[in-house]
Order: structure tokens, then sequence, then C-alpha cells
């Protein structure tokens, strides 16, 4: 049977997909900008025809409506990274929250820790050999399609087709819904003054020839305007967005000193503007990779002066970080900070960089404290911090005692926070009087 047969008998519209699910399904839809919207949205349509169905994905960039009050007999939405659409659901307990490293969530798939029913996911148009791009969302977007009972893919060509390992044929997808729509853009963050001398010291710790990790948002958008002046600068990352391109296009990331992967961009997903997803298309600079690959902590220490740069909600003064919870509030996600912060530690010459504001509510608050909050959780532990970083400047953790964490941590936050800082940190963690 030739291509075209194949794809014709495969091919299914979108109310036809979402007939395909059954109460108590268990669905892992593709991952933040290439979320499989129109598929997910005629589902949710079936909402007064099913019960019981789990919805499993990071964090979506969609509507996200099986999340809204009065879908709860219906669906479940059991997130891998809270977001904006999930977390009042996971904190009115009509959604569950799953805690793990970004690099181990393919292997709930495969080892049945989280059986995958339906895989729904979003595709490139296929070569001539009917092989599909999985795009801008490998991570563990390829491990759910190859565990997966069913295979539902949304097949666009706004789907940029990726290099690397990113490619399922699609004799290997049960049902293909051919679609016209769009990719989902990433709204860039705002850059304020703040985040701009916070890039500014980072900037200052990256040397030419390093290999960035970067997160998302203001912070790690502001370091990339500083880095102008840098040569060769490589990238091995989870994800990357419009800034790493501009880069590219400057001359400053070559990736040609990488110790492994040389001239190559290696990330998992990637979210960013339209002309972001037709740069990447056929980018033989940019190669995808699954996620317990590309943030495998050993994988990564094999590139040399790794450059890890990931932010927090708040850091206490023995140098413990809290990035994904407010109090025993679910805000993000542990993500993949752990993963590069351990493989940063053991890259030879590499350096992590956690990076925050040193205050929140409008400067009310310090976001360097003394302890952390009741039924807050630890993201990334004290052994596993290296560096810190305010607009107020950097501390270096490393091989620190706790008495010289406390006196740098309270050197970079807000000037009139410090005093009460050194008086807590003596009443909690000393019984005599100690000089911090």
């Amino acid at each position: 049977m030739d291509l075209s047969q194949i794809i014709k008998n495969k091919s299914i519209t979108m109310d036809q997909a979402a007939k395909l699910i059954k109460s108590g399904d268990k669905i892992v839809a593709g991952h933040a900008c290439g979320s499989p919207e129109p598929v997910l949205e005629a589902i949710v349509k079936r909402a007064h025809e099913l019960s019981n169905v789990e919805i499993i994905h990071m964090v979506s960039m969609g509507k996200s409506d099986y999340c809204k009050p009065g879908c709860e007999t219906s669906f479940t939405h059991n997130s891998l990274f809270a977001g904006s659409n999930s977390r009042s659901a996971i904190h009115e307990g009509r959604a569950d929250y799953t805690t793990c490293y970004f690099s181990e969530i393919p292997g709930l798939f495969r080892d049945g820790l989280l059986p995958v029913d339906v895989a729904v996911i979003s595709v490139s148009l296929p070569d001539k050999l009917g092989n599909v791009s999985l795009g801008i969302s490998v991570d563990y977007t390829l491990e759910a399609a190859l565990n997966a009972k069913l295979v539902i893919a949304e097949m666009t060509p706004f789907m940029p087709r990726t290099n690397g390992l990113s490619f399922l044929n699609i004799r290997d997808i049960d049902y293909l819904v051919p679609s016209q729509r769009k990719m989902i853009e990433l709204v860039p963050p705002a850059i304020g003054e703040t985040e701009k001398k916070i890039g500014s010291h980072i900037a200052s710790l990256i040397q030419d020839g390093d290999c960035l990790q970067l997160g998302i948002g203001g912070i790690p958008d502001a370091v990339l305007t500083f880095l102008d002046g840098k040569k060769d600068l490589g990238i091995h990352s989870e994800m990357i967005s419009d800034g790493v391109m501009a880069l590219v296009e400057k001359g400053v990331v070559t990736c040609r000193k990488k110790s492994l992967h040389p001239s190559k961009i290696i990330i998992s997903f990637a979210m960013g503007s339209e002309l972001f997803y037709q740069w990447l298309d056929n980018n033989s600079l940019v190669e995808m990779y699954p996620v317990d690959y590309v943030n495998d902590p050993f994988v990564i220490a094999q590139n040399d002066h790794l450059i890890s740069i990931n932010s927090a909600i708040c850091v206490d003064l023995l140098g413990q970080v809290a990035a994904d919870t407010m109090g025993p509030y679910q805000f993000s996600g542990v993500g993949g900070q752990v993963d590069f912060v351990r493989g940063a530690r053991r890259s030879m010459g590499g350096k992590s960089i956690i990076a925050l504001p040193a205050t929140a509510a409008k400067g009310s608050l310090s976001r360097i404290t003394a302890a952390l909050g009741k039924g807050q959780a630890i993201t990334t532990s004290r052994n596993d911090v290296d560096y810190v970083v305010t607009e107020f400047g950097i501390a270096s953790l490393r091989g620190k005692t706790i008495r010289e964490r406390a006196r740098q941590l309270t050197a970079i936050a807000a000037p009139e926070f410090r005093e009460s800082l050194e008086k807590e940190f003596k009443e909690i963690y000393f019984k005599s009087p100690m000089s911090c």
C-alpha cells in the first residue's frame, strides 16, 4: 500500500478522534506549545458522555478546559508541572500533581508506573518515507507514543520538522487528524531593570566556549541580552526560545567548542514565536532528543563547562531552594532544575546558577528567607546549590560553612531585609549568640 493510501485510511476528523476516548482512559497529551489543542478541545466537548478520564501532561499552554469547575466527574488532570491553567484545580482538589524530575517522566510511561492508554500528540507532515516529526515537543511525548495502546496524532504543516530522535512513522500511529492549526506561540516575558541587573551578574560568570542550559522566563531571556560579546557558546538545554535564535544569527552561539555533540544545539522541546518555529524547521544545527537523554545528569556532565541557569521562588539562608511551591501551594514543578544542577556539578569547569529577584509582592517580602515556609517543598537541596544570584550580587555557596552561606545570601538580599535576616538566622540556627 502506498503512502498516500495509508494516510487516507488513517485520517479522521477531530470529532471522530474524540469519540475514540472511553471512560476510564488515561490520556497523555503532548507538551507545552506542542499540545494537540484541537483534539483535546473535541474531547472536552464529550464531557457529558465520559467519566474518570485522566489527562496527563506537563505545563499546558492551551485552554485546559478539563480543569475547570464542573468537569471533575468527567476528567481528572494529573499534572507533572503545574501552570496557570491548572494551579487552581490542583489547589482545590479537582486535579492532582505528580512530583518527579523531568528526566524521569519517560521512564514512568515505559515502566508502567503511569500507564498510557491513549497518546494524543501533534506532528509534522510526513516525508516520502512516511516519517513525521514531533517537532517542538519530543521530551516525554515520544516515549508516551511508543508505550500507548492507541496513538492519535494531529498532523499540521505548521509543526516544524526537527532533527535528532524526533521521528515516528505513520505506520506506528493509529489515527491521523489533518489540521491547518498554527502552533501555540510563547509570549515573550517582560524584562525589567531587576531582570537586567540579574542578567548582567550571570553573564559575568559565563566565559567564551561555555555550554549553556537556560530555563524559561524574564531572567534567562535577560541573560541572553548580555552575551553579545561572548564567543563560541554552546547549548545543551531542555528547551530554547527566540533568544537563542538571535545569538546564533549574531555568531555568538556556534557550538564549535562543545565536547558532546559538537556543532549541534541539543534540546528536548521548544517554545517561541512563529518566526522561531520557521527557523527550527529542518535546521541542521538543532537536534531534539527525549528528555531522559537530554536531562540525564550523566549526559549533561559530558559537556565541559556546562553552565545551568534556573530560577527560584525563594532561597533560605542554608541555601535550600524552593522553586515549585509557594508555601504548600503547588505553583509550577521540579522540571529539569535538579537534573541540570547535578549535571553541571559533574561537568568539568561547570557551574550551576539559581537566579531570583530579591523581593516579591512589590518589595514587601524578601525572597531570601531565614527559613522556608510551612509546607514549602525543597526543590534543590543545599548540598547541590552552587551560585545564587539576585539583582544585588552573586553568592557562591559551594564548600561554604552554614555561617558563610548565611553571610553571602544576606549580602544579596534587599538591603531593607538584611538586618532582620541576620537576627532570624541567629535565633533559628544557634542556641547561643553568635556573630553572623
